[in-house]
């Protein structure tokens, strides 16, 4: 009696990438460290937003006739809706926990076993960045709007508050929403591409945190750098009568620099990982 082996395919066949993206998911919510982080850094950029509001409550007094009476029309409001320092925080700690899905993965050596299971590397990566960007969109959504409300809700006290409806109030709202998934991805691109946990918090911090403060609008080249950080982009957007520089530029060239930051570290945390060793 001749017995025949049973076929096996040569190859396993090709995750789904809704799979792939679930499995991410997984991963990034079911570790409390993520959700104390991000409730941490809501806490602060909320506690320095409503802190602004509050003290401008406080000291109304202080203002002047004159400053009173052009507080809206000067668009002060909205400054206190979402502050330069909140703007900061979020960048810079949404930066640092979209590093930490990959260094994370490479220091506890579970990225070898994520390749392993799914060699589609490529794949991999873009269901990271798809989740990593998903969770920060939702995440700087929930702190702009609480934010906006809120701070707003105390300036009412004074009668200054404004509704969203306002000139440039949705503008502060989504911008300052929209910088938490650039940050997060920019993270996400030094940590593949940087892997060492030390290394790329000092990565994230050049990037994210001392190239806005050297970068200048004083001389061309100087602007060039400035005009390309997603700070920098961010602070155009949510400014209401911008001085005049040398190097001006315009909000939707702000809008295009989110929308190129974000393109590009999704791109390199993609294709950074393809064919490195482990």
């Amino acid at each position: 009696m001749t017995t025949t082996a049973t076929s096996v395919p040569a190859t396993a066949p090709r995750p789904r990438f809704r799979d792939l993206a679930a499995a991410e998911w997984i991963k990034l919510t079911s570790l409390r460290s993520t959700w104390i982080a991000y409730g941490a850094t809501a806490l602060a950029v909320v506690g320095f937003n409503a802190g602004t509001a509050y003290d401008t409550y406080s000291h109304w007094a202080e203002q002047g006739a004159e400053g009173r009476a052009g507080f809206v029309r000067d668009g002060v409001p909205l400054l206190d809706a979402f502050t330069a320092n909140a703007a900061m925080v979020m960048l810079l700690a949404l930066g640092v926990l979209g590093a930490l899905v990959m260094v994370g993965e490479y220091a506890s050596g579970t990225v070898r076993t994520t390749f392993a299971a799914v060699p589609d590397r490529r794949a991999v990566m873009a269901a990271k960045a798809v989740v990593v960007a998903l969770a920060a969109t939702v995440f700087g959504g929930l702190v702009a709007t609480v934010s906006f409300a809120l701070t707003q809700a105390i300036l009412d006290g004074r009668g200054v508050g404004v509704p969203i409806d306002h000139p440039g109030a949705l503008r502060v709202v989504v911008a300052s929403a929209l910088l938490a998934p650039v940050g997060a991805l920019t993270g996400l691109a030094l940590g593949t591409l940087v892997r060492q946990t030390a290394a790329t918090m000092a990565a994230c911090v050049a990037v994210l945190l001392v190239l806005p403060l050297v970068a200048t609008d004083g001389r061309y080249w100087s602007a060039v750098v400035a005009h390309a950080l997603p700070f920098e982009a961010w602070n155009r957007l949510v400014t209401v009568a911008p001085a005049p520089t040398d190097f001006p530029w315009t909000t939707g060239g702000a809008w295009t620099v989110y929308g190129a930051c974000a393109l590009a570290a999704a791109a390199l945390a993609v294709f950074g990982t393809h064919r490195r060793d482990q």
